[in-house]
């Protein structure tokens, strides 16, 4: 559980109620931050919601210039007014001129992003970019805080390289190079950040007394912290998602099994989920994860273990769990059409892009990967989603057979079938009568296990659920009771 949160008051800015300028230690700080992406910009207007000065820095001059409006280029539940009222008390800033922003901060955080390339390595150009600038660039002793995920070792080598980088310039004083992990979740990330379950800081010695002065409102409150070596916390936050990424592969993996043997994976789930040692976090069953951080974090870590010569088994096999979990809806398409003249010409309708739910995010989303497999055999896709419509558009563009569609119903406009991709609460509004009446097979893949299997089968709909049997063989099966002797009563039978 999270510790007790006390209201951090002053006037304010948002709701989570900025602290005021005259607090000591929320006037005191400047700060930097480099990367205006996921990440950085939730900080760097999370910062500021708590009265630090804030120059957020990007190289994107189109990304600046809308950040500088008020237009945030994600969605992020609260961010956008966040970023626009903390624009208006003067506390955050947006800019391309690193420069600038560097002048008399005492604490730079680097937020760029650290993409996976083909064979699972991190990409770490744009971290070795943004520190060699800062060495080329910082003129007063500051904090270096490596916020972006990198591999075990990277705080080491970018201290190594900002030291050498000022030792060139001939600058004598000491510039700490600090890890601070993040732990954000898409979709809550302003309520993650403000509302920290544990601070994670990869330090030696006093390293960390600058960011431990910025998290002050938190360790107030009594949040932990766990300062522990840069290798240690850069390892933690990989261990973290891939042991969140492992959970919901396995459940995946009892999902099928489930599904081999007639028994119901909900029911698999509460038996082992009231195990206080297991708990029910990350044990839903459904079409795999995505987003920014698993499926990279996990190839990664399997990256950095092969590097020192260790089998990741358990990583890999996540992976491949998850791979073939993202083929559930389309291969039960296959063989419920494989006696019909297979999936060509089929139009199938797909609710939901986005990878999860509360984001636009589309990297990794199962959701694409179904439409890619249905458009290869030959089916029509129309989809919807809430959100992250436009940015399917501008990803996929336009191809034969895909229908980008205003709304859900839209979607099931002349469709055979329908997929539910991505469980957003506006679709589980939509009454399970007027699906009936528009699909033409009345055939719904239920991919997250969030719709209602009563209501569905009411109003005359085949509902298919991960790891779950037909409504009809959910019925309790009473076993005859045996007949007890003395003899069956010691094990004999009677």
């Amino acid at each position: 559980m999270k510790p007790e949160c006390l209201p951090l008051l002053g006037p304010g800015a948002g709701s989570f109620g900025a602290l005021s300028a005259d607090v000591p230690w929320a006037s005191g700080m400047r700060i930097a931050v480099i990367g205006t992406g996921y990440v950085g910009l939730v900080g760097a207007a999370c910062l500021a919601e708590i009265g630090h000065r804030v120059v957020a820095v990007d190289a994107d001059a189109q990304k600046v210039r809308s950040l500088q409006q008020g237009a945030v280029t994600i969605h992020e539940p609260g961010l956008p007014t966040m970023v626009t009222t903390q624009q208006a008390t003067g506390r955050l800033r947006f800019t391309r001129d690193l420069g600038a922003a560097l002048e008399g901060v005492e604490l730079v955080f680097i937020a760029v992003g650290t993409p996976a390339d083909e064979s699972g390595a991190t990409d770490l150009d744009a971290v070795l970019a943004a520190a060699r600038a800062i060495g080329a660039g910082l003129m007063q002793p500051a904090t270096i805080v490596v916020k972006s995920t990198v591999p075990v070792g990277t705080t080491g080598q970018l201290q190594q390289l900002i030291h050498g980088a000022l030792a060139t310039r001939g600058v004598g004083w000491r510039t700490p190079v600090v890890g601070n992990p993040e732990f954000l979740r898409e979709g809550s990330a302003t309520d993650d950040f403000m509302q920290p379950d544990r601070i994670v800081i990869g330090a030696h010695g006093d390293d960390a007394a600058a960011l431990l002065r910025a998290y002050a409102p938190f360790l107030e409150r009594g949040v932990p912290v766990l300062q522990i070596t840069p290798r240690s916390a850069e390892l933690s936050k990989y261990a973290a998602n891939a042991m969140l990424a492992a959970r919901i592969s396995f459940m995946n993996e009892i999902a099928a099994i489930a599904d081999a043997t007639g028994a119901d994976i909900e029911e698999v789930r509460d038996g082992i989920g009231s195990d206080p040692r297991i708990g029910r976090d990350f044990l839903r069953p459904g079409i795999g994860y995505g987003g920014s951080c698993f499926p990279k974090d996990v190839a990664s870590l399997c990256h950095t273990a092969v590097r020192h010569a260790v089998r990741p088994l358990m990583l890999q096999a996540v992976g491949q769990v998850n791979v073939r979990q993202q083929r559930w809806a389309f291969e039960h398409l296959q063989r419920v059409y494989a006696g019909r003249g297979g999936l060509r010409g089929r139009r199938i309708a797909v609710w939901g892009l986005a990878f999860k739910p509360g984001t636009d995010d589309l990297r990794e989303s199962p959701a694409l990967a179904l439409i890619e497999l249905l458009l290869d055999a030959g089916a029509l896709v129309s989809t919807h989603d809430p959100v992250a419509l436009a940015n399917a558009q501008r990803q996929l563009g336009e191809r034969p057979g895909l229908a980008w569609c205003g709304d859900p119903m839209a979607a099931l406009d002349g469709a055979d079938a329908l997929v539910l991709a991505t469980e957003w609460s506006a679709f589980r509004e939509i009454a399970p009568q007027a699906i009936a009446e528009a699909l033409r097979d009345r055939l719904v893949l239920d991919g997250r296990n969030a719709l209602g299997a009563e209501a569905f089968a009411d109003a005359g709909l085949t509902l298919l659920q991960v790891g779950r049997p037909p409504l009809a063989a959910r019925q309790p099966v009473v076993d005859p009771v045996p007949r007890i002797t003395e003899r069956s009563a010691i094990g004999v039978p009677a």
